[in-house]
């Protein structure tokens, strides 16, 4: 079973979102996403600045198994990219929580009320 945390929104697409204030939300895969790939071997991310649509492409993420494209749960502003992940994108297997993928500053935070809660998450996520 997969882990789900409290304090998270999550997509359909297996992306969450926490708040970190008002409009600063931090983005990352859920446990459920990484295990459906494996071991992550390669993580490609916009840079800072890129405005993310919501449901929209931002990126991808790359296993020994697949490659999978990252959709946005929001549409926003890139603040921030997580670098470690690019030379140790094996962190998203280990604590998919704590490797978060980028920092996002919300251009409309009512988008992430039609994000999934653990709840409902939790019942596509098996």
């Amino acid at each position: 079973m997969s882990k789900v945390l409290d304090d998270l929104y999550y997509s359909e697409s297996h992306e969450w979102v926490k708040v970190l204030d008002g409009d600063t939300v931090l983005l990352g895969i859920s446990d459920f996403a990484q295990s459906q790939l494996g071991s992550v071997v390669f993580v490609d991310l916009p840079d800072v600045g890129t405005k993310l649509i919501i449901h929209k492409e931002f990126g991808a993420v790359e296993s020994v198994k697949a490659a999978s494209d990252l959709i946005s749960p929001v549409s926003g502003v890139v603040l921030e990219v997580n670098e470690d992940l690019i030379g140790e994108p094996e962190l998203i297997n280990q604590d998919p929580y704590e490797a978060w993928l980028l920092k996002v500053k919300l251009t409309n935070p009512k988008e992430l009320d039609a994000l999934l809660n653990k709840a409902e998450y939790a019942k596509i996520s098996g």
